[in-house]
């Protein structure tokens, strides 16, 4: 019968092999069983994962899951900035995009933004475990004006502003982004669960000052509008831009089939000049 010890020695080298580290770069290979652990584990209780010999504290498996695949396999901000970059995150989670572009650009300043209070704190303890330097971090609700807001607090990737009284609304800092792009800004990023139209309308004069910009647009077919204004606000600020589909929502566009999904459409927004 096999010992404790060896029984441990055995699953902590295959977990060594199932979520290999590469030593050139951030990227992370996800192994089948991590995944499958991932898959199927019960949310709503924090637990930590080991990544680079460090703990990461999460608590939506799912979501975990999802943003290891996006953010460090399929490398979703993967881009050559200037020495010393400044980089503003809007929607920074929980913190997987802030410890990636912290390892692509060790250098970087970064100011990262999160109104969910769960998630903020998740955000703090990562960037602390992993001994991450000049990071800002600022509990607040990207927005057009400094207010306070109603936001639907989901405990994960889907929380945002609300314009309706709902039952898990909390009340939020709001700030406005105009107000921070008054300097060169060499990455910003919004994933701000479907508040993006609204919020790059108003930072439209100060777009100017972006080098690369990524945008998590999420809407409805009905809201066409928005999507193609984004798109011509881009234009006019002097960015080229590639559209690619962020999830599949509508494998048969033309069935517009009913889901449980919030938004109908949802698309990851390249802009680089």
């Amino acid at each position: 019968m096999l010992s404790k010890q060896l029984l441990k020695n055995l699953f902590q080298g295959i977990a060594k092999r199932l979520l290999r580290q590469k030593t050139e770069g951030p990227a992370i290979s996800i192994g089948w069983f991590q995944k499958k652990v991932l898959k199927h584990l019960p949310g709503g209780k924090t637990r930590s994962i080991r990544l680079w010999e460090r703990t990461f504290y999460y608590e939506a498996p799912q979501e975990l899951l999802h943003g290891l695949q996006e953010i460090f396999v399929d490398q979703i901000y993967k881009q050559t900035l200037s020495a010393n970059p400044t980089i503003i995150d809007c929607g920074a989670n929980i913190g997987l995009s802030v410890l990636y572009l912290k390892k692509q650009h060790p250098t970087a300043t970064i100011l990262a933004f999160e109104p969910d209070p769960l998630n903020f704190s998740l955000l703090q303890q990562n960037i602390a475990s992993f001994q991450l330097t000049d990071i800002q971090c600022i509990q607040a609700a990207v927005w057009i004006e400094n207010k306070t807001l109603s936001f639907s607090g989901q405990k994960g990737m889907a929380s945002g502003i609300s314009t309706t009284e709902q039952e898990n609304s909390i009340e939020v800092k709001g700030i406005r982004l105009k107000d921070y792009l008054n300097q060169p800004i060499d990455f910003l990023k919004i994933d701000i669960e479907g508040a993006e139209w609204e919020v790059l309308k108003d930072c439209s004069s100060q777009l100017h000052t972006v080098k690369n910009l990524f945008v998590e647009y999420h809407g409805q077919f009905e809201e066409q509008y928005k999507l193609t204004e984004i798109l011509n606000l881009l234009q006019q600020a002097g960015f080229k831009y590639y559209v690619r589909e962020a999830a599949a929502l509508a494998p048969h566009p033309f069935l517009r089939a009913p889901s449980n999904h919030p938004y109908e459409v949802q698309l990851n927004i390249f802009g680089f000049r």
